[in-house]
């Protein structure tokens, strides 16, 4: 049996839309399942957490199946609530913004053929998992998950602090992004919302620890992203060599680098050539650890819960299960 999760505000009501289009098809093809709908964020790590529960009272060895329908984020809160991921498999429908993890993945844009391809699914895709450490609880809560907070949270696609995690706070509540989805013209929230932080953008010092290497301190940085996946905020392939089944993170750093040139340098990392640029590095770890010297926003699949000055980053091989 199936159980589906599905967050009907994803893409300003798309995931409504798109659900009404499954549900049909699942009662003809007579597939059991159970939905739940997302209410509010948080609610979906409630969701799955009870749902996993009833694995440790289960010896059997009985898999659940999820079926997510919404973005990254919704994605995003499925991975905190599971207990045991080895007996977790997740078949995943993008309706989000972003839709990042689906961009790399190259999952089909229509919804029916990707719920196909779980339901037919014979054997699931074991790919990384990411897991951030908050070292230090300093700094603000973020508006949108101040009641779900965890000093750990995973993440599938990317990981970072500074600049992108702050373009993703504020497109969390925008309302000139619940604009454009409706024009279909949401992937310019993040472009848009970028512009504007990076004006704001203070300078920030940044030791960066890599494995068990000497530390890099950066005088001043922009933000670090640290990757699974080739994409994050809507397209901007940051690290285009990220391979998710190879246990490694991908990191991308903008340290020492002018205001203006960011204007220059951020639309060529929609096709990955951001790297020609001096001052933005690329670094591969499973394991990093950042300290800067004022606490910074923090994001995991584009979700952001608090600033801190000190966290740590790794990578764990092969740990989620995908239906695709």
């Amino acid at each position: 049996m199936y159980n589906i999760i599905v967050n009907p505000a994803s893409k300003s009501g798309r995931g409504a839309k798109i659900w009404s289009m499954i549900e049909p098809v699942l009662a003809k093809k007579k597939i059991e399942y159970k939905v739940f709908f997302s209410k509010e964020a948080g609610h979906v790590i409630q969701i799955v957490r009870e749902l996993s529960s009833s694995l440790s009272e289960d010896a059997s060895g009985t898999v659940l199946q999820l079926i997510v329908l919404g973005g990254d984020g919704t994605l995003n809160e499925t991975l905190q609530g599971i207990s045991d991921f080895s007996r977790v498999q997740i078949g995943y429908i993008p309706t989000g913004s972003s839709n990042d993890l689906a961009r790399d993945l190259k999952l089909p844009k229509d919804p029916l053929e990707v719920l196909e391809n779980i339901l037919s699914c014979q054997k699931a895709t074991l790919m990384d998992l990411g897991r951030l450490t908050y070292d230090q609880l300093s700094g603000e809560l973020s508006r949108q998950h101040s009641n779900t907070f965890s000093a750990r949270r995973y993440f599938s696609v990317s990981s970072g602090i500074g600049f992108d995690a702050a373009v993703c706070e504020e497109a969390l509540a925008s309302k000139f992004k619940n604009t454009l989805n409706k024009m279909g013209l949401g992937k310019l929230t993040y472009l848009a919302i970028a512009l504007k932080q990076l004006i704001a953008a203070k300078k920030i010092t940044c030791t960066i620890t890599l494995d068990d290497r000497e530390p890099i301190v950066l005088p001043k940085f922009l933000f670090v992203a640290c990757m699974i996946h080739q994409y994050e905020g809507g397209g901007f392939k940051f690290c285009p060599g990220a391979d998710s089944h190879d246990g490694i993170l991908d990191i991308c750093v903008i340290g020492n680098f002018p205001k203006w040139l960011v204007l220059l340098a951020l639309p060529t990392a929609f096709f990955g050539k951001h790297f020609l640029f001096k001052g933005i590095d690329h670094y591969t770890a499973s394991r990093i650890h950042l300290e800067t010297s004022a606490p910074l926003w923090v994001h995991t699949d584009g979700e952001v819960t608090r600033k801190s000055n000190s966290i740590t980053i790794t990578c764990e091989k092969e740990k989620i299960q995908f239906l695709l």
